[in-house]
């Protein structure tokens, strides 16, 4: 007897089984929690005393559970020469400015690429994405010497201006764009009377929300986790992750000051995608158009 098929709109659905749904659902739990453990072991590991950190072998979970870790990293910040709070808000300022930037000139950049026909402008991708292949550590003698010549070392303009141009930034905004906004609805809006500009940030960027949510993210945990810099001397300008890691780099008696950092710095970007985890679902779900 053939399997009776649910209809919907008397349209046939082709649907899988309860066991089906139960297995796929079991599947994604299990691998989900297997995702989740890393962040699970470093809040352990942040609880931990001392005896616990160095057990050999080493346990999962924590026995003794305790925040004498954090109290010794709030007391090891309260000795440095420079106010904590300084080195706080040059992490904040540099990665809001930095991400900012990033999502404004990658947009405006991307939306000429993918949408207005230039002489000239394959080529300018075609360098862009072959930028792609090239790590900051091969360039970083020459942007020294660009920071040097515009005198941005040791500002916060040597920080922010790389930040606002990531090839990365582009490419992902570009290819989202050329995909996802329709050529109809710019048509469209231009027929309208709707200036260039209008039509970019009124049309085109609701239109690419999960690309610029994405960019947001990956931006915003570039900057915030960035260390020491080259660009930086000042002992006033350096960032938080810098400051924390020369704070618990007193030997093994830190250890736990620095398990309890290593939290503290992971806490900030996991709150930024929490925060945009349902809009990027959401606007991924519902962005494809038809002409």
């Amino acid at each position: 007897m053939a399997k009776k098929l649910r209809t919907r709109k008397h349209k046939v659905v082709l649907n899988r089984s309860a066991g089906g749904d139960a297995g796929i659902a079991f599947m994604l739990i299990i691998l989900g929690a297997f995702m989740f453990l890393p962040m699970v072991y470093v809040v352990m590991q942040s609880l931990k005393p001392l005896d616990e950190l160095f057990m050999f072998p080493p346990r999962f979970y924590v026995m003794n559970p305790t925040f004498q870790n954090f109290k010794d990293l709030f007391t090891l910040m309260n000795t440095s020469m420079v106010p904590f709070s300084r080195y706080i808000f040059n992490t904040v300022f540099t990665s809001v400015a930095g991400t900012t930037g990033n999502l404004f000139f990658s947009s405006l950049a991307a939306y000429a690429l993918a949408k207005i026909k230039f002489p000239g402008g394959k080529f300018m991708f075609t360098t862009v994405r072959t930028s792609l292949m090239f790590h900051s550590t091969v360039t970083g003698i020459t942007s020294f010497i660009i920071m040097s010549t515009f005198r941005m070392v040791d500002t916060y303009w040597a920080i922010i201006i790389p930040a606002f141009c990531t090839s990365l930034g582009l490419y992902l905004m570009k290819q989202f764009m050329e995909t996802n906004v329709s050529d109809a609805v710019l048509e469209s809006a231009r027929l309208d009377g709707a200036s260039e500009i209008k039509t970019f940030w009124v049309i085109a960027m609701p239109m690419v929300k999960p690309a610029w949510l994405t960019l947001i993210i990956y931006s915003f945990q570039g900057l915030w986790n960035a260390g020491a810099s080259i660009y930086i001397h000042s002992e006033q300008l350096k960032s938080f992750n810098y400051a924390i890691n020369q704070i618990v780099a007193g030997g093994i008696r830190r250890s736990g000051a620095s398990a309890a950092s290593t939290v503290i710095m992971m806490l900030v970007p996991i709150l930024v995608f929490v925060i945009t985890q349902s809009n990027i679902i959401e606007t991924m779900g519902s962005s494809g158009m038809k002409d």
